[in-house]
């Protein structure tokens, strides 16, 4: 663990693996390449009407990148069907240095003050990779998601990496496929530029994404720039030729076309989350 730090975790991430520890106690860590990838349709996310009214009744705030560390462990924590983690001292370690660098990012869900749901994850130009989540209010992980995915549909990124196909992704419309297909997908994604924190939409936290992404601005482009070198070094030179590809192009006019209607959705007085909801509707 001494000789693996942030920047080769991110060269993990660009090269279609990534970390997972067998117990909290265990100190070892794993690289993970499964043969089958479970990924979550930018496209065809899929809520359900239920989920709908929840999320657009605003019923939780929803913040990003106020408790980074907060997320983190407690998605690490025991709870009800998870007495084990995968999380060790090791990874929270490792992803709380991604954060600081701003490649690692939180989706909160908070009420009356309290922390209540939320998940994180890793961003790397197009591409962002969901770690974990939790819940301690109903539905609270779920809502997360839905901002998660408008988030990212708003800035561009072509690819939600799940890891692992499971039942409770399956109803937001998550698919299983081969390593080949995913590890094409992923150089598309590595061939265009999201933008985190380019989605308006009226979520908490918004100030603090914003002062983040100013600071670290500068720092992260010459950042990204050298990383992009050591990932093409690493194998990864034909990352460019997926640029032109019709999903990659859809999704990134599809953003652009968003701008005016953040705009739109703030004057018209529309929920945090019914603008969410709408920025995931025109891009289905």
């Amino acid at each position: 663990m001494d000789t693996f730090g942030a920047r080769e975790l991110l060269n993990c991430y660009a090269n279609g693996v990534f970390p997972m520890a067998d117990s909290r106690e265990d100190e070892r860590l794993f690289l993970i390449d499964p043969e089958h990838r479970g990924v979550l349709p930018l496209d065809g996310f899929h809520v359900s009407r239920r989920l709908a009214r929840t999320v657009r009744s605003d019923l939780y705030e929803v913040r990003v990148d106020t408790a980074f560390a907060e997320v983190v462990a407690a998605c690490a924590a025991p709870r009800e069907g998870h007495k084990d983690t995968w999380i060790n001292a090791g990874i929270e370690r490792l992803y709380g240095e991604l954060h600081a660098m701003g490649y690692a990012h939180s989706v909160e869900c908070w009420k009356e003050g309290a922390l209540v749901g939320g998940l994180y994850g890793v961003s790397l130009r197009g591409a962002f990779f969901g770690e974990s989540m939790f819940s301690r209010a109903r539905d609270a992980s779920k809502v997360a998601l839905v901002h998660l995915v408008a988030r990212l549909i708003a800035g561009g990124y072509v690819l939600l990496d799940a890891q692992f196909l499971t039942e409770h992704l399956t109803q937001f419309g998550a698919v299983e496929i081969p390593r080949r297909d995913y590890r094409r997908r992923l150089r598309r994604a590595l061939a265009a530029d999201g933008d985190f924190y380019a989605y308006s939409g009226g979520s908490a936290g918004g100030a603090v994404g914003a002062a983040f992404g100013a600071g670290a601005g500068a720092g992260l482009g010459a950042g990204t720039a050298g990383f992009g070198a050591g990932v093409a070094a690493a194998g990864g030179a034909g990352l460019a030729a997926g640029a032109a590809d019709a999903t990659a192009a859809g999704l990134a006019a599809g953003a652009a076309a968003l701008d005016g209607a953040f705009a739109a959705g703030a004057e018209a007085g529309t929920s945090a989350g019914g603008l969410a909801l709408q920025v995931i509707t025109q891009a289905s």
